[in-house]
């Protein structure tokens, strides 16, 4: 397979001013977004679409609490729990401000604005509009953004690129422009906010920018907002860095040169006194994504004859990259990655399956392995949020920060779905490397998990089986918790990880935990009703006015390899869903999920239909972002989750055929594929 062939054809390349689809660069634990040249000099031509910034795992910043009023002062909802009262965070009633307080700190900081100030001949600033002959491309191949452009017929080339190990901007900057001092480059710096933007410029007053010259072509850079710090050291070329205005500084050239070299180096710590020259960190760019696409897997779909093929192989290219630069970091990722907040910049424990599982059946594992230790270092946090509860084990929360405090929220403390994903990390650890070291070093979030798991399902002696809530919010969130139980996923998702439990178990020469072997013969069956599966077992109606969010019961066979699953009523239900459902109202990750349902169900044509489905929620900016709906305009959960469906349809799963690419039908789709791993 032509690997760089492969990837190239589908280097985005843009040649008008499109606030959708500015392009970054990035390493996993650090992003840069630019527009049309390069850098982020049109930032506000961009707040309507996706917002320019410069973030990372590290960067957080928390407003002090109003009024002096701590977390602790926090009331808790009591909802019922088959006679006893258990506490859950979900009402802002009598106490809104700690609420959304609570809710929107920590938040992600965008860590600061490089832009050009370009001016015209008659000393105005330019605009985006008298940009000529625009040329963008970002080679996915060596990871270096190109931006070409002309200003009053003058010529300007831009090049940036990120380092893959430091959080290390290199720009270089080419024009006749710099000799006549019409182009500088400009370093600018915000308030913390937990907007989309992660950025406040109205209040200069509220942080501090402190500059230390360490040689005259190096300067350091400290920034203070609120309890939060951190450093930027630039280093130039051609030029000289000096004050503009309070958190602005300006990069002039020299006389006589028509080059501006820029490296930019952002840390929570002090920086190293000597940082990689400019040409280092292409070549480290260059060398790290070679490596990146020469190894792990390839799909590559040219041949095909269906006129969607090229589109899918597309989607598949641009992924990886994203995914890459802003899913595989030390933290589980945001909905939108490094490239913008959603939801605070905080993440979505229930959300990171959907973000990262794709890495380990794409031969890539230690992508996901980074953001492990999350649930290594927070496990005491989840099990006191479990005692707290009156449950054991760990009970892992759902929208987070850093400090994996669970937010208060009417839906999120009452989510389940995320309970069991731990599991199903370490398990895909454990089949990559199947070692003692392996099992000791997740078995205590494994053990502690399948321990909540147990408990936290209730045993209905009349019934003589063991029931999943109430209060419970399924991931079809739209079912109100106190009259909710038994949902679909939600019981094959615990039955499966008990079951992966006790496998750990007995893979340490230990037998099966009787606790959690009672409780998962005994949960109940799977709700079904008029011959197709419902989200939870009181639903009101199946498939009239609950047919919105996501179709969840399909993940007990898709996502998972259908434990308790009657596969011909799980064939009705899809059915039922890709006929009914109202997919306006769906999100991005609902789509591979359904394809999933239709491989393992040996319905290809279905499979590839919801993978390519032509609604909102699936459509696929120029640049590779999953676009949602205004004010989310794109949603890194489709982009991983397309890329687990490609690995189930291409390389099939555990126990299904034999054959080769089973979720894609036979006629119209060419499917050639490297290093795909099965899917579980």
């Amino acid at each position: 397979m032509d690997r760089r062939g492969l990837v190239r054809r589908h280097n985005p390349v843009l040649h008008i001013l499109d606030p959708m689809s500015p392009l970054s660069v990035g390493n996993g634990e650090f992003a840069f977004t630019g527009d049309i040249t390069g850098l982020q000099t049109f930032s506000d031509a961009y707040e309507k679409g996706i917002p320019l910034c410069t973030q990372s795992q590290w960067g957080w910043h928390s407003f002090p609490a109003p009024g002096g009023v701590s977390v602790r002062d926090f009331r808790t909802t009591k909802f019922d729990t088959h006679g006893r009262l258990v506490g859950y965070p979900t009402s802002s009633e009598g106490q809104k401000l700690l609420f959304d307080w609570m809710r929107e700190n920590p938040h992600r900081l965008n860590l600061g604005r490089i832009g050009l100030r370009l001016r015209k001949s008659d000393g105005s600033d330019a605009v985006a509009e008298d940009l000529q002959g625009v040329e963008q491309t970002l080679d996915l191949w060596s990871g270096l953004m190109t931006s070409r452009f002309s200003l009053e017929g003058i010529a300007v080339k831009v090049d940036v690129a990120c380092h893959p190990e430091l959080d290390l901007l290199a720009i270089v900057v080419e024009s006749p422009l710099v000799t006549q001092k019409r182009l500088e480059v400009v370093l600018s710096f915000p308030y913390g906010s937990p907007d989309v933007n992660a950025s406040n410029w109205k209040r200069p007053e509220a942080h501090e920018t402190t500059r230390r010259l360490v040689t005259p072509a190096e300067c350091e850079l400290l920034r203070k907002l609120d309890g939060s710090q951190y450093y930027v050291r630039a280093a130039y070329e051609g030029g000289e860095l000096v004050d503009d205005a309070p958190h602005v500084y300006v990069l002039k050239a020299r006389s006589g040169s028509a080059k501006l070299a820029f490296r930019c180096l952002f840390s929570v710590k002090q920086p190293p006194a000597a940082t990689p020259p400019i040409p280092a960190v292409f070549e480290a760019s260059r060398q790290h994504w070679a490596k990146f696409w020469g190894s792990g897997a390839a799909v590559e779909l040219e041949g095909s004859t269906d006129p969607r093929a090229r589109e899918l192989e597309r989607r598949i290219v641009l992924s990886q990259y994203l995914t890459a630069i802003q899913c595989a970091g030390s933290l589980p990722p945001q909905e939108t990655g490094l490239t913008c907040n959603s939801w605070y910049g905080k993440f979505h424990l229930e959300m990171h399956w959907w973000h990262s599982v794709h890495f380990a059946y794409w031969d890539r594992l230690p992508l996901l392995e980074r953001s492990l230790d999350f649930y290594r270092k927070n496990l005491p946090v989840a099990q006191s949020l479990a005692a707290r509860q009156g449950y054991r084990g760990a009970r892992w929360p759902k929208m987070v920060g850093p400090d994996a405090q669970d937010s208060p929220s009417p839906i999120g403390p009452l989510l389940i779905w995320q309970q069991p994903h731990p599991i199903y990390y370490a398990e895909l650890c454990y089949r990559a490397r199947p070692v003692a070291a392996t099992l000791a070093k997740y078995r205590d979030i494994v053990y502690q998990t399948a321990e909540f798991l147990s408990s936290f399902a209730w045993l209905d002696a009349k019934r003589g089986e063991y029931v999943l809530g109430p209060p419970v919010i399924p991931a079809q969130e739209n079912h109100p918790p106190r009259e909710t139980w038994n949902p679909t996923y939600e019981l094959a998702y615990f039955r499966w990880a008990l079951e992966v439990a006790q496998q750990w178990r007995i893979r340490a020469g230990l037998t099966r935990e009787p606790k959690w072997e009672e409780v998962r013969a005994k949960l109940a069956p799977l709700p079904v009703k008029d011959g197709l599966y419902l989200a939870h077992e009181n639903c009101p109606q199946t498939f009239t006015e609950r047919n919105r969010d996501h179709p969840s019961m399909l993940a007990a066979l898709g996502v998972l390899p259908g434990p308790g699953v009657d596969p011909e009523t799980m064939r009705n239900t899809l059915k039922k869903v890709m006929s009914s459902w109202k997919w306006a109202d769906t999100w991005g990750w609902d789509y591979p999920m359904t394809a999933m349902t239709a491989a393992r169900l040996g319905e290809p044509g279905i499979a590839v239909d919801a993978l390519l489905l032509e609604t909102q929620k699936n459509k696929y900016l120029p640049n590779g972002h999953n676009y949602q709906r205004p004010g989310l305009h794109l949603y890194l959960p489709g982009n991983g989750g397309l890329l687990t469906a490609v690995a189930l349809m291409a390389a099939g799963w555990e126990n299904g055929p034999a054959e080769a690419a089973p979720g894609f039908p036979k006629q119209g789709w060419n499917v050639r594929m490297e290093g795909l791993k099965r899917v579980i």
